[in-house]
Formats: C-alpha cells, structure tokens, sequence
C-alpha cells in the first residue's frame, strides 16, 4: 500500500449506536463476492457498490458489480478524498466510495464492503468498530483450481495472485476478526451470520476468532 493510500484515509466515528460496518475480504479466487450475495438474501444490508480501473469480466455491470473508471478518474476521486478506502491490486486499483457508505450508516442501516485487504487495512484504521471478516479457500491448490475453473485468467496470473493471496493468508490473523472457510458455501455463510447478531442487537464484536 502506498503512502498516499494511508494518507486518504480518515479517522472516522460511528455516526449512530445501531448500524455496524462489515467488511468481507479475502484473496482473489475465495468465494467472497459468493458470500456477500448470500448474505445480502438472507438479511439486509446496504451493499457498497466499489470503484474499480479494472475491465468487466463477462457479465458485470456498471454500477451492479462494480463502477467501471478509468486511471485518471479514479486519481481524482483519491484526490478529491472520495474514497473510504482504496487499495493497488495486481496493477489495479479498487475503492469504497466514501459519502453512500456513510450516509447509510448514518440513517441506521448495515453496510457491508467487499474489498481487497489493503482497503481492509485502511477500514481497520480509520473505523475500529467495522466488524472484519477473512474468507479462506480450504487450501492454495483448491484456491489455484478455482481460478483456473474461471477461464478468464492466464497461467502467470494465477501465479500472481497465489503469490498475493500466501502474503494475504500470512497476515489475515492479525488484522481480521473472524477467519471463515469457504470450502463448502451456505456453511461459510451460516458461520459469517453467526458472528453478526440481530439488527439492534448490540456490538457482533467478539474478539478475534479463527475458524481456519
């Protein structure tokens, strides 16, 4: 993460007692955009839609899974200070868009970010009480599978991403709440919802708990 990307990020306090902040991460391959679906039918949440340099993937749509910008664009929404969060992946650049996720919580509502772990980072720094989860693959050979099984993605590249995602695992521990595996899905959700209580419920803050 660089310099700048600390810098953008700001300390922020928790605009009312009953909404919470969730943040879902995990390595590319993971499962975490499956969870965060899931999740999404089984109870509400506001889904912070983020901004992405990066193409489409086949079948993606602006707006839905993601804001499609350019380098330039994105520069200045970092300039402007825009972003909750925002994070270099594999030559790409992703971010939260600050005013929607606030405004949310601000009017009560749970709101739940799908970010890389570098943005989880910043979260974690900027807003103490966001509740942070990690999705694990069941191994790195099922995670190098998956990402094979997407057709989408060359051979140096999943060997890239298995590179971030060992250096993602190594620190996931220490910096997220709650480690989940996702090696079978409607179990992994179940484990995530149960680390969230009811709305009104009170703090889901639990300590740090691995399930790895």
């Amino acid at each position: 993460m660089s310099a700048s990307a600390e810098r953008s990020s700001q300390k922020l306090a928790d605009p009312t007692g009953s909404s919470r902040l969730f943040v879902i991460s995990g390595p590319s391959g993971a499962g975490k955009s499956s969870v965060v679906r899931l999740l999404r039918e089984k109870r509400p949440f506001y889904f912070s839609v983020s901004a992405t340099t990066r193409d489409p993937r086949p079948g993606e749509i602006h707006g839905v899974h993601y804001w499609f910008v350019d380098a330039a664009d994105f520069a200045e929404l970092i300039e402007n200070q825009e972003l909750l969060e925002w994070a270099d992946y594999n030559g790409r650049r992703y971010g939260t868009l600050r005013t929607p996720v606030l405004s949310h919580l601000a009017q009560g509502e749970d709101v739940i970010l799908e970010i890389e772990v570098q943005g989880a980072r910043q979260v974690r720094n900027s807003y103490p009480g966001a509740v942070m989860f990690f999705i694990l693959p069941p191994s790195v050979v099922e995670l190098a599978q998956r990402l094979e099984r997407r057709g989408d993605t060359s051979p140096a590249e999943i060997t890239r991403r298995l590179g971030i995602a060992e250096q993602e695992i190594a620190e996931a521990e220490g910096l997220f709440d709650f480690l989940v595996v996702n090696e079978d899905l409607d179990r992994c959700v179940s484990e995530v919802l149960s680390f969230i209580s009811p709305p009104g419920g009170g703090s889901t803050r639990r300590g740090r708990g691995a399930l790895y």
